[in-house]
């Protein structure tokens, strides 16, 4: 049996921006045309274009190429995708191509809970990682504040006469707070007597999941902010017509408080490369993807614009392709897509639960027999029209005969460039073979891009495509109250938008003990929610958390702040 290589004794996320050499962000953005009176500084390092700046960008041509990153089917510590994305935009910088990273802003509550920090990873991290790992910029508390002042103004709106019939049975817009509270999920308000308003079940969303969030990061300028947030809808009435934030009065109000989020941020990566953190929506109920602002301004100014997807291929690839790329008028170049030894390995060896401790040590043969996952998400991408580049993302523990079985499967086996990456551990050199990887299947790529399905097709069959084309289903089974919701659709004009589906991340089936790429299985759709603002129809194949609980022993238990002001235990 080889024995992997020497292992580096490699620093703490925190000990390595804490030692890093943060560059001033007139100096990280330079290369890219930017100038001081582009930017409203936070501080030294931190900055969002100004909105004149955002607006003239957008407006441009954009002439770079966008690279999707995407995974295999991950196991739940995740494979090292925005990692890789980092790594891979300082890559190409090293290269010479100006290159810009985009990437979701983390919500604190996966980070107090069970993630930690989520700014990337070693050498391979934007900076200031501990600023975004907490407020940042604010943008998350003003969503926050923004979703709570609709909440506020409907129940306000039912004390205060009803004009608008609201049946308060029938209320679907939630509370939302950026923190993971199990007890929050489901509560009553209004027990305080009839000054307090009519008692009626509620709860809270984490802020991540609010449809404000994918409305922000969805919108591509200020009039379609405030359209989208207008046709929010809030509840339904006694016909069961829907009421929206217009019917409520105050689509500007929500605007105003959101006139600074969504303006892009824009911060460094250890190295220097431009990097825009900006808007964070959940990767099931939502899209799963930084703003198409972020987006499209970066590809008015850099060679390369390095983007990323939540979960897997077929949850997060998916609805880049069928519903941001539309949305973003973006054509996407490639598709990288991160795999790791072991997930191969949980694949191949059949396990659910994930026992982490059986993926110790080399097993080519685990490696080999989890191919079949790898190969269906190749499968998925091409059938997008793009290139596939696969790269293998190395751990300390991997083996030489793994890593080799791998990249030898996709180059001889599936015909793709792959390259492994060492982005975590050598930043972007350790990208260098990826990015001409990369490179040179843009270059020979002969192919066109184009979304899935029709986007003028009905909801139900944008349903059956997903779940056949992508996820290998035999076909989908509708239930009676799902088709209960197809005729609310009609009357929120969206029986024809496309689909968001919400689905277990851990498998290609709804069944997360489904390793590898399971076929003979039906896909069952248990509800549809509008997100009218979004544009898109939620379709929930599951029991979907909208707020997360904290696990028994959340990440929040290792932090601490010293007397000279370090924060310490945020990886």
């Amino acid at each position: 049996m080889s024995t992997p290589p020497p292992e580096q004794t490699i620093p703490s996320d925190a000990e390595i921006a804490r030692n890093a050499t943060n560059r001033p962000i007139e100096e990280v953005v330079a290369p890219l045309g930017l100038e001081p009176a582009d930017l409203e500084t936070y501080g030294d390092h931190v900055a969002k274009l100004s909105p004149e700046t955002t607006a003239r960008l957008t407006d441009r041509e954009r002439d770079a190429r966008y690279v999707l990153v995407t995974g295999m089917t991950p196991t739940p510590r995740g494979e090292g995708k925005t990692v890789t994305n980092v790594g891979l935009a300082q890559a190409f910088d090293r290269l010479g191509k100006t290159a810009v990273a985009a990437v979701r802003e983390p919500s604190l509550g996966p980070v107090f809970g069970i993630k930690g920090g989520a700014a990337g990873g070693g050498y391979s991290q934007v900076l200031p990682m501990e600023d975004i790992n907490l407020h940042f910029t604010g943008d998350l508390h003003a969503i926050t504040s923004a979703h709570n002042l609709i909440s506020a103004t409907l129940d306000n709106h039912v004390h205060q006469g009803n004009d608008a019939g609201i049946d308060v049975t029938e209320v679907v817009w939630p509370r939302a707070i950026d923190a993971n509270d199990r007890a929050l999920r489901e509560t009553v308000v209004g027990l305080g007597g009839s000054t307090n308003g009519p008692p009626r079940e509620d709860g809270f969303v984490l802020t991540a999941a609010s449809e404000l969030m994918a409305v922000l990061c969805l919108a591509d300028g200020v009039a379609d902010l405030k359209e989208r947030i207008g046709r929010i809808v809030v509840a339904y009435d006694a016909d069961d017509e829907p009421v929206t934030v217009d019917d409520l009065g105050v689509t500007g109000a929500v605007a105003v408080l959101l006139k600074d989020a969504f303006q892009p941020n824009v911060v460094g990566t250890i190295e220097g490369t431009p990097a825009f953190v900006h808007g964070g929506p959940f990767a099931n109920i939502a899209h799963g993807t930084n703003s198409i602002v972020a987006d499209a301004v970066g590809g008015a100014l850099a060679d390369y614009v390095v983007t990323e997807a939540g979960f897997g291929a077929d949850l997060g690839a998916e609805k880049f392709f069928d519903i941001v790329a539309p949305a973003a008028d973006i054509e996407p170049a490639a598709a990288t897509l991160v795999v790791s030894v072991r997930a191969l390995k949980y694949h191949g060896k059949d396990m659910w639960p994930v026992e982490f401790d059986d993926l110790e040590g080399q097993d080519v043969d685990a490696v080999r027999a989890g191919f079949e996952n790898l190969d269906r998400h190749v499968s998925v991408l091409r059938k997008y029209g793009v290139p596939v580049v696969v790269a293998v993302n190395r751990f300390p523990g991997d083996t030489d005969e793994e890593v080799d079985a791998i990249l030898e499967h996709c180059r001889e086996d599936l015909g793709v460039r792959a390259a492994e990456s060492t982005v975590y551990r050598d930043g972007g050199e350790g990208g260098i073979g990826l990015a001409k990887a990369v490179d040179a299947a843009v270059a020979d790529h002969d192919g066109e891009f184009a979304p899935l399905y029709d986007r003028d097709a009905p909801v139900e069959e944008k349903i059956r495509t997903v779940a056949t084309e992508v996820y290998g289903a035999d076909g989908v089974t509708i239930t009676s109250d799902a088709r209960d919701d197809l005729e609310r659709l009609e009357r929120v004009d969206l029986e024809r938008a496309p689909v968001c589906l919400s689905k277990t991340p851990y498998s290609f089936s709804d069944d997360p003990s489904k390793n590898g790429a399971p076929e003979g299985w039906e896909l069952t759709v248990r509800e549809l929610r509008p997100s009218a603002g979004a544009g898109f129809v939620v379709a929930l194949t599951g029991d979907v958390l909208t707020m997360p609980g904290l696990p028994s022993e959340p990440a929040a238990l290792e932090m601490d702040l010293e007397a000279d002001g370090t924060v310490t235990g945020l990886f």
